[in-house]
């Protein structure tokens, strides 16, 4: 594949920002240096605070034309690299586990490619995302006024995959990741003396009916029209006090859905599963919900779209049977847009994504550029 864009720079970056991650609303020192690689690429108009930690770089061409969004992340995880690397991570418990840094540097390779070569029609945003990792950034940025000035028209985003063939596009129609959202449910009843039980009131078989109840809740049959999944992640009850009688409990479940209107339906029932055994029990009962992702939904022409850009640049290219039942908040910029989010093979034996010796491979680069290049001529040349 011949190169079109300063390949060793945009290499040099993605370790830069390896070496260096942030997390979730902490990638300030990210943004600046991505705001120091841009300045030096003369965009049309850069944007700075974007739902906040958040870049958009935008290049516009001298014809009316349509507004095309690249979207990467920004985002670190909370996981110590074991890599011995020169580029390590040099922050203890903080790396780039999910290949954040690499979906950065096909963006600015994309930045290097318009830099050199304006387009002709339309406008194309660059978007540097922060946390995604905890859904809020997409959230942020489509709420944002700086953003609804920019009128887009089409979204894309890309995803390295470990699992499959290096430099491989992975497509799906419809839905491309699940919908998911972490529920917590608080129980509080009355504290007593262990040996005297019956003076207070214990959450305990509350507690542990609703564990079994929402495990079970995605096996009814004939209530969900696709899969479903509740885990519970975490659950805890009273002090280690063994003269007391717990009066508080807690439990933490993750809902996991293909479809959002199953979404919608599991959350139903899994608030009524908790509210019901609180109220057998006589105990206060809150449920709040955080980290919540919507499906991601593809638009089905725009896939086509990269199944002909990958087949006319001779990409190895292939349809997913099911969705990825991991989530990402793109899904935010895709109920609001006609877009898609697809895959890019990291290599069939890579370590897995959020491993502790995972790093994006420096190969893929240079296709995920050259996808989003000619997809963004796909598109103009379709909408004449």
């Amino acid at each position: 594949m011949e190169q079109f864009f300063d390949f060793e720079k945009i290499v040099n970056l993605r370790h830069e920002l390896h070496k260096y991650p942030e997390l979730s609303d902490n990638e300030f020192i990210t943004a600046e240096r991505i705001i120091n690689f841009l300045s030096h690429h003369n965009p049309s108009e850069l944007i700075r605070g974007i739902g906040g930690n958040g870049i958009a770089c935008i290049f516009k061409g001298q014809e009316d034309g349509p507004s095309i969004l690249f979207r990467c992340d920004m985002d670190a995880l909370p996981i110590d690299e074991i890599n011995d690397f020169e580029y390590k991570s040099t922050e203890k418990s903080v790396s780039h586990k999910c290949g954040h840094d690499g979906h950065m540097a096909i963006i600015a390779g994309l930045a290097d490619v318009f830099s050199k070569n304006l387009p002709p029609k339309g406008q194309v945003v660059l978007l540097f995302q922060p946390s995604e990792e905890n859904g809020q950034g997409a959230y942020r940025i489509v709420n944002d006024e700086k953003f609804k000035k920019l009128k887009i028209d089409y979204v894309f985003a890309l995803h390295n995959l470990p699992g499959f063939k290096k430099g491989s596009i992975l497509l799906r129609d419809d839905t491309f990741a699940a919908a998911s959202k972490g529920m917590i449910v608080k129980l509080t009843g009355k504290t007593s003396h262990a040996g005297e039980p019956e003076n207070g009131n214990s959450p305990a078989l509350a507690m542990a009916d609703i564990v079994r109840e929402l495990t079970l809740l995605p096996k009814r049959e004939n209530v969900f029209s696709d899969f479903t999944l509740a885990t519970v992640i975490h659950a805890r009850l009273g002090e280690v006090a063994f003269g007391t009688t717990p009066g508080y409990a807690e439990v933490m479940t993750t809902l996991r859905t293909y479809t959002n209107s199953d979404m919608e339906l599991l959350t139903k029932l899994a608030e009524k599963i908790a509210t019901k055994n609180a109220k057998k029990g006589k105990l206060k009962c809150e449920i709040s919900f955080v980290e919540e992702f919507p499906a991601t939904v593809n638009n089905s022409k725009l896939v086509k779209y990269i199944e002909e850009v990958a087949n006319l640049n001779q990409i190895n290219y292939e349809y997913l049977k099911n969705p990825f039942r991991w989530s990402e908040d793109f899904a935010h910029f895709t109920m609001q847009h006609p877009g898609a989010l697809f895959g890019l093979g990291s290599g069939i034996d890579h370590p897995q994504l959020h491993n502790s010796d995972y790093d994006f491979p420096d190969e893929i680069i240079e296709t995920g550029v050259k996808m989003f290049h000619e997809i963004y001529k796909h598109i103009v040349n379709n909408s004449e």
